[in-house]
C-alpha cells in the first residue's frame, strides 16, 4: 500500500453516529499503515472535505442526517476517478446496495459484520479487491439472477413493540449495553429480546436482522 501523507494511507470517514465514527477512527489508527485524515458526520461536510483534499480511501455511511451517502460517493468518484470507496452501513436493501455500487463504491460492509476487520478490508480495497459482507454478496447474486415467478409470501412472526424498539436502536448503531441504558432495562433483557428477534426473522446476526426488517418495512429508512 502507498500513502500520500506521512507514509500512511489517508482515510476519510463520513459517518453520522458519533460512537461508530470514533470506533472506526480508533480501529483504523491502530493499524500501522493507516491514518484518519478526516472524520465528519454529514454529507455536506464530507463533500466539503473532498473538495479540499483527495483521500487514499473513503469510508461512507449511507444514512446521513442531511442526505444520502450515495451522493457523497458519487461526488467523490466524479472528483477523483478510481478512488477506493467503501460503504459501511446498516442498510442492505437492494436499492441502496446497487445505488452505492453504481455511484462508485467498490466495497460494501454491514456494521457489526464479524467477517471483516476494518484494516484488512481497507488493505483489500487498496489492492483492487472488493470487501463485501456475505449478506450483501448473496443479495447481489439474487439481484442479477432471474426474478422468482411470484413474490415471496412466506410468513413471519410479528415483532412486539418492544422488540421493534430494540431493533430500531440497534439499526442506529447503538450497542446492546447502550440500548439497555436508554430503555432502562438490563443487558440480559436486551439479549433476550435480541434472541427473540433473530428467531422471528430467521437471522443470525444484527446486520441480517436490520436488513430483513428494512426489507419487510418494519424499520423507517433514512
Amino acid at each position: 500500500m502507498e500513502s500520500s501523507t506521512q507514509g500512511r494511507v489517508n482515510v476519510f470517514i463520513v459517518e453520522d453516529h458519533v460512537l461508530t465514527r470514533e470506533s472506526l477512527r480508533t480501529r483504523i489508527e491502530a493499524h500501522p499503515k493507516l491514518r484518519v485524515g478526516v472524520a465528519v458526520g454529514s454529507a455536506a461536510d464530507g463533500l466539503a472535505a473532498l473538495a479540499v483534499a483527495r483521500p487514499d480511501v473513503l469510508l461512507a455511511d449511507l444514512g446521513l442526517p442531511d442526505g444520502s451517502g450515495i451522493d457523497v460517493i458519487r461526488g467523490a468518484a466524479r472528483r477523483y476517478p478510481g478512488l477506493p470507496i467503501m460503504v459501511i452501513t446498516v442498510f442492505g436493501n437492494e436499492q441502496r446496495v446497487v445505488g452505492a455500487i453504481q455511484a462508485g463504491a467498490s466495497g460494501y460492509l454491514l456494521k457489526d459484520d464479524p467477517a471483516h476487520e476494518i484494516g484488512t478490508a481497507i488493505e483489500l480495497l487498496l489492492a483492487g479487491g472488493s470487501p463485501i459482507s456475505p449478506a450483501i454478496a448473496r443479495h447481489l447474486i439474487r439481484h442479477f439472477q432471474a426474478p422468482p415467478a411470484a413474490p415471496e409470501t412466506t410468513g413471519w412472526e410479528p415483532l412486539s413493540a418492544r422488540e421493534l424498539e430494540v431493533l430500531n436502536l440497534a439499526s442506529k448503531g447503538f450497542s446492546y449495553a447502550e440500548i439497555a441504558q436508554l430503555l432502562g432495562l438490563s443487558p440480559n433483557t436486551i439479549a433476550s429480546y435480541t434472541k427473540h428477534i433473530y428467531v422471528k426473522l430467521a437471522v443470525g446476526s444484527r446486520s441480517e436482522a436490520v436488513y430483513e426488517a428494512l426489507r419487510l418495512g418494519l424499520l423507517p429508512t433514512r
